[in-house]
């Protein structure tokens, strides 16, 4: 199989799909790796080291696109890559359709095979392509939060941890999943009060355990979130339901009951966002202010650290992609339930339930549409 690897053109999205490691496994194989020039480059990767390991460096995402049976990004195709798609070809990375309806429409009509990094399913019923990248961006959730707390990026100009003799900051999370753990882990080493909220009492007994003392758990409910946003300094969406679009947890009226220069960071922003406020916003232009409250809705916030990423990312990555480049599609993910969760649009059709709902479109059995 040819397996493209083009550069990334979202807003300083510096993470590449494949490692030098990983075109090496490829080519072993009998595969053919196409790298577009510069690709590793935000990461630290140049182009002889991928030559190196045998990759063909070509010029222009166009002739990846062109040469390739199967792409393997980073982040969702953009509007300049639809026309470079063809029919038939094998799409592989974070697409997150159920927030995007215009991505949703323009990857059924390319009839190309979309596969999500994020609605793949391991034997446990984890999310093993998400869960890297969530670890990253619950990590970067807090600090940032710190960051934008300071009064001249807009904050309250309060230290997330406090001093001795002055109040700590409150940091309220809701979501006890992956980012909402490492947002907590990282918010209560910096000596902040934490309450994380969530709607599954054994999810909350966990937490309970294996939390510092600084963190409180939470039953999740409108009374309990209006509350929890009241005292917060820092407010971070954690919020998931695979393949779905994120529930809003947060209505704007609960904004103007919050304190002026109060902080969100709504990881969730990926899959819509929890804060009805959200929005999605860059690297570049990453912050917004509403009702006197500072928000930060960047969508790839693990960009902004792209060695660490690319390296997390790609090595949860790339045995799927041996297994798609040896097997093909149907060989590939037929038999394999979890694998298969990821097909999320092939032929024109949505197989996905979540896609579906989000947009009321018709849902395709799977089978049918690989037979």
């Amino acid at each position: 199989m040819i397996v493209g690897v083009p550069t990334e053109i979202k807003d300083n999205e510096n993470r590449v799909a494949m490692v030098p490691g990983g075109v090496a496994q490829l080519v072993q194989r009998g595969h053919t790796v196409l790298v577009q020039k510069g690709a590793g480059q935000g990461s630290g990767f140049p182009d002889q080291a991928y030559a190196d390991k045998g990759a063909k460096i070509v010029e222009s995402a166009k002739e990846v696109f062109q040469r390739a049976d199967m792409i393997v990004k980073v982040k969702e195709p953009l509007p300049p890559e639809y026309p470079l798609i063809k029919k038939g070809q094998i799409l592989f990375t974070y697409f997150h359709f159920a927030a995007s309806e215009e991505l949703t429409h323009a990857m059924l009509k390319t009839g190309a095979t979309c596969i999500a990094y994020e609605t793949i399913l391991d034997a446990h019923g984890r999310l093993p392509l998400l869960t890297p990248m969530s670890e990253v961006a619950g990590r970067m959730a807090a600090q940032v939060g710190a960051y934008y707390l300071q009064k001249p990026e807009g904050g309250r100009g309060v230290l997330l941890g406090g001093v001795p003799g002055v109040p700590y900051s409150d940091v309220v999370i809701i979501g006890g999943g992956v980012v909402g753990t490492q947002a907590a882990w990282m918010a209560a080493g910096l000596g902040a009060r934490v309450t994380i909220l969530d709607v599954s009492l054994d999810r909350l007994r966990y937490l309970d355990d294996v939390m510092p003392k600084n963190v409180t758990t939470l039953h999740s409910n409108p009374d309990s979130i209006l509350g929890a946003c009241r005292r917060a300094d820092l407010l971070i969406g954690a919020v998931l339901i695979e393949g779905a679009k994120a529930p809003v947890l947060v209505p704007r009226s609960y904004l103007k009951e919050m304190k002026e220069g109060s902080v969100i960071v709504d990881v969730a922003v990926d899959q819509g966002g929890c804060i009805e406020t959200t929005k999605p916003t860059t690297h570049s232009n990453p912050t917004f202010v509403v009702d006197g409250v500072l928000h930060y809705c960047v969508a790839n916030m693990p960009g902004a650290v792209p060695r660490t990423s690319t390296y997390a990312l790609t090595n949860a990555t790339i045995p799927y992609a041996v297994r798609l480049a040896d097997k093909g599609v149907s060989k590939g993910i037929l038999g394999d339930h979890g694998f298969a969760q990821g097909i999320n649009v092939i032929a024109g059709k949505v197989t996905h339930p979540g896609v579906a709902q989000a947009f009321g479109l018709e849902l395709a059995a799977l089978e049918s549409v690989l037979k």
